[in-house]
């Protein structure tokens, strides 16, 4: 006899994983089946920040950006280890966007935000600077005198969406990575589903079904309803350059090019510089995504154009790319294609399929309970919206955050360096002691494939976050890819495929 589920979800980026956090704390049976990784395509592609959209005021996306900057602020106080304030630096250049136009714009995203907010003294006010002046000035080229500076945050984008996974799964969902939806139908009003991992085929039936498929949505959906469906997507690439740290401080730009667009420049990971997103049309298949010359170029030009140092192919260690599944608005240019979401809800004999079109990483908390909202008809006994204020896996921080409990690990385990000990906390918040466990010294860790990449931490990763290869591991969990040499990588290859299968959590 096939299993029964209230609910099952195709898709393991971030709206997917949403949702099913969101449909399992209301009481429902839930399912969540993902080709790949978690976050294996547009959700680890982003440029890693939880932000309202300044640029969206520039096309009337006023819904949009007030949303998004509520949801930073819950994100802010719901994922605290993850989720961090940073200031942003706009370099005015008067031939783009004028003094006038960016005051504006910057006092509407003040208020936008809300009261509240501005009195958050993590997030200022927006204001004016002299770049002559300021630190802020110190790499930017001469010619660059006045700029503005506002906040917005930063996240690891990947953890996001393993830690809403996760919250899904202590409250009861069934979360199977590697697993593909290959057939869907109607029957009896119900929804017969099969799904395929490691060869075995499985059939099992739920009341409802989510596509959160990103890229994918618009295949999901003709699967299946057996024909296209009317909402269109618009597939839109954005490429990254990760550079050696082009710049002191910890605080980001935001460069203004000619075309209208704009490119960020972000400090990555301590040692590192983010360089993006080039925004273009895509076609063909979303894995095979990479940066091409023309892209590699254009983020070249918009660097150098503001930056004393000039950036050269030499200074870039890796680049991404992603491709993002905007809904198809009719806008005529990639960059004004609307980042915000539509649903398609199609309740054919009763058995609805809910389909996610669009979406922004900042706000798929929003996203996902307005998905589950629009099911509630269909189960009445579900709970009422509960993600405003929960905290995600981890983030259950004392009162002095990041910086008390690293302080705490570094007085409680002496055996840690202080350079460990902040990155278990960024990573993992509270969760690093469940990591560390009862060790005593770093032997009792086991072996350490680099920069503190010990075997427990490994082993955490594959029993508690679905983690299984050494990409999983090094650039969607922990993104030590960047420091780890060739040898290092092979080892912990090795240690992979000699560690049994048995221990890997599948449910």
């Amino acid at each position: 006899m096939s299993a029964e589920f209230d609910l099952a979800v195709v898709g393991g980026g971030v709206n997917g994983c949403g949702i099913a956090r969101d449909a399992a704390g209301r009481g429902l049976s839930v399912l969540l089946v993902e080709a790949g990784d978690l976050a294996g395509a547009t959700s680890s592609a982003s440029s890693k920040l939880v932000h309202g959209g300044l640029r969206y005021l520039e096309h009337f996306e006023f819904r949009l950006v007030r949303e998004s900057l509520a949801e930073r602020s819950r994100l802010l106080a719901c994922a605290p280890h993850l989720v961090e304030p940073l200031r942003f630096v706009i370099p005015q250049a008067p031939s783009i966007r004028g003094a006038v136009r960016m005051r504006i714009g910057l006092f509407l995203y003040d208020r936008l935000a809300g009261a509240k907010t501005l009195a958050d003294p993590r997030l200022m006010r927006s204001r004016a600077v002299s770049l002559e002046e300021h630190a802020y000035g110190a790499p930017l080229a001469r010619e660059f005198t006045r700029g503005f500076v506002y906040s917005d945050c930063r996240v690891d984008d990947s953890r996001m969406v393993v830690l809403a996974a996760m919250d899904a799964r202590e409250r009861g969902a069934d979360i199977r990575t590697r697993t593909k939806l290959i057939g869907a139908e109607r029957a009896d009003g119900l929804w017969n589903v099969q799904i395929e991992s490691c060869g075995k085929i499985e059939s099992l039936r739920c009341r409802a079904l989510i596509n959160a498929c990103g890229p994918w949505a618009a295949d999901v959906a003709k699967l299946a309803l057996g024909h296209a469906s009317a909402e269109r997507l618009r597939l839109v690439k954005g490429s990254h350059l990760i550079t050696r740290r082009l710049y002191e401080g910890d605080h980001a730009y935001v460069l203004q090019n000619p075309d209208g667009r704009i490119v960020f420049s972000i400090p990555f990971e301590d040692a590192f510089t983010l360089i993006g997103a080039t925004e273009i049309a895509f076609e063909g298949d979303p894995r095979r995504a990479s940066i091409d010359p023309a892209e590699r170029e254009y983020l070249y030009e918009s660097v150098n154009r503001y930056f004393d140092r000039k950036l050269t192919a030499d200074d870039v260690i890796a680049t991404f790319s992603g491709v993002r599944p905007l809904h198809d608005d009719g806008a005529q240019i990639a960059s004004a294609v609307t980042r915000d979401y539509v649903f398609a809800l199609d309740q054919e004999h009763g058995a609805p399929l809910l389909s996610v079109y669009g979406g922004k990483l900042t706000s798929f908390r929003a996203l996902a309970e307005r998905a589950c909202d629009a099911l509630a008809r269909f189960f009445p006994a579900m709970g009422a919206p509960w993600t405003g204020s929960a905290v995600l896996p981890g983030g259950d921080l004392p009162a002095g955050g990041r910086t008390e409990l690293a302080g705490d690990l570094l007085r409680e385990r002496s055996f840690l360096s202080a350079p460990l000990a902040r990155r278990l906390v960024r990573a993992y918040g509270m969760r690093a002691l469940r990591l560390l466990g009862a060790a005593s010294s770093m032997a009792d860790l086991g072996r350490d494939f680099g920069c503190g990449l010990t075997e427990a931490e490994v082993d955490y990763l594959r029993t508690q976050e679905w983690a299984r290869s050494v990409e999983d591991l090094l650039w969607r969990r922990t993104k030590l890819a960047l420091r780890l040499d060739a040898r290092e990588q092979q080892e912990l290859s090795r240690y992979l495929n000699e560690t049994p299968s048995s221990v890997v959590h599948e449910g």
